[in-house]
Order: C-alpha cells, then sequence, then structure tokens
C-alpha cells in the first residue's frame, strides 16, 4: 500500500507551519476565564516586571506541557519556534534556566497564592455549568510517591517503598477529575498528613461555587477520626475507608447470618452489540500448570453496625465488606480465607451496597494521579528543593486543569444537545496524551496581520469540529 517513492523536502519562505495549532486556542481560553488577570492579581514573585510578568513563566509552563513538552528543557524548543511566538503574540518567551529560577524564587505563601489564583479562576468556570452540576461536590484525598534519582534535592527523603523522593498530597474533585489542591511532602511523610485542612480548603471553595452538598472520600489511612464531628456538624458527608483491626474483625465475626447481604457487583459496561465470546485465559492455566497459589473471589456480603472511634464523641455507621477467597495451588482447593473490608460513614440513609460502590468510585482518582504523573509529567521535579519543586508541580498540572476547562466551557445545548453532551463528557474524561494529540498537535498555518493572528488549519482529524465549537465559544466573554 506505501507506494510513493520520489520523494524531497523543501524549505517554505511564505507559508508559515506550526505543529501544535490548538495552543491558540488554550491561550484564548485563558483570557476568557480571566486566568492571566488573575494569576498576576494574586501572585507577586518578581520585583520587578520586565519583561516577563508571573503569568507569563507560568503560562510558559503548563504551554509546554500542552504542546508535548516533558521537560523545562524542552521550552527551548518553543522559544526558538518564531511561528510559536507569532501564534501567541509574544516577542520572546522565558529560556529553560529562567524558568527553573522563577520556581526557585517560590515560598509556600506564593505557592498558596498561585493555587488560590487557579481556583479562583475555577469558580468561575464552574458557575457557567447547568443547576444539576452544583447537586453534589465529590471531594477525594490520596497521596503518591514520586520517585528521584537525584541526590542533592532538598526535601528529599527514603519512603516506605525504599524509595528516594517526595510524596505529595493530592486532593482533587471527582466531578470533573480536577485537581484542587497539591502538597509537596517529604518522601517518609505520612500519606495522610495535612489532608483534614486541605478537605477544609476544598469544602469551602465548593461552597463558595454554590455546591448544595458535599462528600469526602478517602482510603484506610485518610479515616480522620479527629475531624469527622467536626464534619458532620457542617453537614458534610463521608465516607472513609477503615483499617481492618482486630476489634471490628470480632465485631463483623460476631454479626448474626441474617444481617449479611449478597453484594452484587455492578456490570462493567454494557454490550451494545451482540456479546463475543470471552478468550482463552492464558494466564489462569499458566497458573493451574505451574501450581501456583492462586486466591480466586467466590462471594462477597455486605451487614453494618455502629461504631465509635475513640476520637469521636458520637457512633457513626460502619460498613462492611466480606470477602470469601478459595485458596488454589494448581488444580487443588486448599481452604477458603475471610478477609474484611470497612468503610466509615455519616450517611445513615443510603443502602450500604451503595456506600460500598461509591467508596469504590474513589478509585477514579488513581487515573488522574497517573495522568498527573505520566501524561503530564507535573511530578517529574526537576528542580532542587521541595519547594520549587512543588511550584512546578502547580504550575505543570495547571495544563492537565486547563484541559478540564476546555471541556466544561463546550456548548451542550440547541437541536443536538444530546450529542453535544456526550462529546463534553467525553474530552472531560479524555486522557491527557489524547487530549493532546486530538485538540493541540493540530497543523496550522499562522498568518499575523496587523490587528488579527489567523490559524488555517492544516489537517483534520475527527474531533476538529468540537475544537472548533469550542474556541468559537470562547470568543464571547465570560458571564459569571
Amino acid at each position: 500500500m506505501y507506494t510513493a517513492r520520489n520523494m524531497q523536502y523543501e524549505h517554505s519562505d511564505r507559508i508559515r507551519g506550526l505543529a501544535s495549532g490548538g495552543i491558540g486556542a488554550i491561550h484564548r481560553l485563558a483570557l476568557h476565564t480571566g486566568l492571566v488577570d488573575a494569576i498576576d492579581r494574586h501572585l507577586e514573585v518578581l520585583k520587578v516586571a520586565l519583561p516577563y510578568h508571573e503569568s507569563d513563566h507560568v503560562l510558559g509552563i503548563a504551554y509546554n506541557v500542552l504542546c508535548g513538552g516533558t521537560c523545562l528543557q524542552d521550552i527551548e524548543r518553543r522559544r526558538q519556534d518564531e511561528v510559536y511566538l507569532d501564534a501567541l503574540g509574544a516577542q520572546r518567551i522565558p529560556d529553560p534556566t529562567t524558568a527553573g529560577d522563577f520556581c526557585r524564587r517560590f515560598g509556600e505563601p506564593a505557592i498558596e497564592a498561585l493555587q488560590a489564583a487557579i481556583n479562583a479562576t475555577r469558580v468561575r468556570v464552574w458557575r457557567m455549568q447547568p443547576v444539576e452540576f452544583f447537586e453534589e461536590a465529590v471531594i477525594d484525598a490520596d497521596g503518591t510517591l514520586a520517585e528521584t534519582t537525584g541526590q542533592c534535592k532538598e526535601g528529599m527523603d527514603v519512603a516506605y517503598t525504599g524509595v528516594w523522593g517526595y510524596h505529595p498530597l493530592v486532593v482533587s474533585l471527582a466531578n470533573t477529575q480536577e485537581p484542587l489542591f497539591l502538597v509537596n511532602r517529604s518522601g517518609n511523610r505520612p500519606s495522610a498528613e495535612g489532608a483534614a485542612e486541605r478537605f477544609d480548603q476544598a469544602q469551602a471553595l465548593c461552597r463558595t461555587a454554590g455546591f448544595r452538598h458535599i462528600t469526602f472520600r478517602g482510603d484506610t489511612d485518610f479515616s480522620q477520626t479527629a475531624h469527622l464531628d467536626r464534619w458532620h456538624a457542617q453537614g458534610v458527608r463521608f465516607v472513609f475507608g477503615y483499617d481492618a483491626r482486630p476489634n471490628l474483625i470480632r465485631e463483623a465475626d460476631a454479626l448474626p447470618t441474617r444481617a449479611w447481604t449478597r453484594l452484587v457487583r455492578r456490570p462493567p459496561a454494557e454490550v451494545q452489540t451482540e456479546p463475543r465470546q470471552r478468550p482463552a485465559n492464558v494466564k489462569e492455566a499458566i497458573i493451574v500448570e505451574r501450581a501456583f497459589k492462586n486466591l480466586r473471589l467466590t462471594a462477597e456480603a455486605v451487614a453494618e453496625f455502629a461504631y465509635q472511634p475513640v476520637a469521636c464523641a458520637q457512633p457513626y455507621r460502619m460498613v462492611v465488606v466480606r470477602k470469601n477467597i478459595s485458596v488454589e495451588q494448581g488444580d487443588q482447593r486448599l481452604f477458603d480465607e475471610i478477609r474484611y473490608f470497612f468503610y466509615l460513614t455519616n450517611d445513615r440513609e443510603t443502602p450500604a451496597a451503595d456506600l460500598v460502590f461509591l467508596a469504590n468510585d474513589r478509585c477514579n482518582q488513581e487515573n488522574l494521579i497517573d495522568q498527573l504523573k505520566h501524561g503530564v509529567g507535573a511530578t517529574r521535579m526537576p528542580v532542587d528543593t521541595l519547594l520549587s519543586n512543588w511550584a512546578y508541580m502547580v504550575m505543570a498540572a495547571l495544563a492537565w486543569t486547563l484541559k478540564a476547562w476546555f471541556a466544561l466551557r463546550l456548548p451542550d445545548t440547541g437541536r443536538w444537545a444530546a450529542r453535544y453532551a456526550a462529546e463534553k463528557a467525553a474530552v472531560l474524561r479524555m486522557e491527557f496524551k489524547t487530549f493532546v494529540n486530538a485538540f493541540m498537535l493540530i497543523p496550522v498555518q499562522v498568518v499575523r496581520t496587523s490587528r488579527r493572528i489567523i490559524f488555517r488549519l492544516l489537517a483534520w482529524n475527527p474531533w476538529q469540529a468540537v475544537f472548533l465549537r469550542g474556541f468559537d465559544h470562547l470568543r464571547a466573554p465570560l458571564r459569571a
């Protein structure tokens, strides 16, 4: 099929092309939402804005990530690209060394000010969503290890896994998978350290935006028992995993048989066409052939009982899942094993099974963390101190936030409202690499006139109609 033979390359003197043509729409989004003004208004890192303002540095790092850059050095490619500069109306942008120096200027108050600027803009974007968007805000928190091979990075330490690096905390809104707060910590710090304060900040942010109900979720390290009474009094619903301690296991063992209900999991996906024949399980066949130890889940049941943590003044609802696991070796069944999983909540009305599913949905935050780590590269820790790497992490994660805002600003009304809503949800759930390929790496010809910057599309992809519809919607001012 590949029949091309006589090929040659020529340099064009008139047509000035740009591979990352979507950057114009993203910069328009930053102006449309007021992000540029918010950063310059909240953040004061530079003594003199000559020639760059704080927003130039912050957006320079975020735009580098959106254009496919993976490190600070990739900024040099943007800086040497005259067409890229013309596309943004810039005479020049900070070089990698200047960008690294900008990160080193940050103290903790400056990092908090940058996050406050982003969140102030975030609230304006949220307020443009339909009424049903504000029914409930589900806030997740989790820690993740950011390994580094450097030996001179201040603040690094050895984690519980034996690797050296940092231990960032991620607090996010599950509805849109936006990171609300990022906190860099030393590698040996506990996973839940400082999470309660960030939960409070996230609650205040969502209340300001207009969310009617708030739910906190976290795994067993985030039970936060010292704060549960206060959150309950504030009207916050919480669902936290809880360690399977001996006293809780005894409580579960003592429950009568009638207290347990079979837990029926939801199907992973609905078959849109005809069901296909399942392929042979190669892995399971090898396990049986080589007589490896194998754990097979045979049944699940759910029950509940009242439980009052030591740090609480009142009892709460403890939902427990009992997993019956068959321990096998080869094709021989050795014995059955019972494992318990506990979830502490103040929700006394929702069925226990639904609370289990709600708690399990928190695993979707693992996808967000993976995107921040490997898609965006926010946890690469390219600078030399804990605070400077924290600042870089917040600025790089802004690339993911801009992707979410572009999706939220897509119109979903009119004659084709159902299709537009499905496309909006698809862009919001889209992986970062897919978004970059579909919406950023669009070949364009850039024509700069005295009053306009024209992007002439030179290629087509299936998402182009969504891209153009979104850009047209960004022409109007944001009215929140």
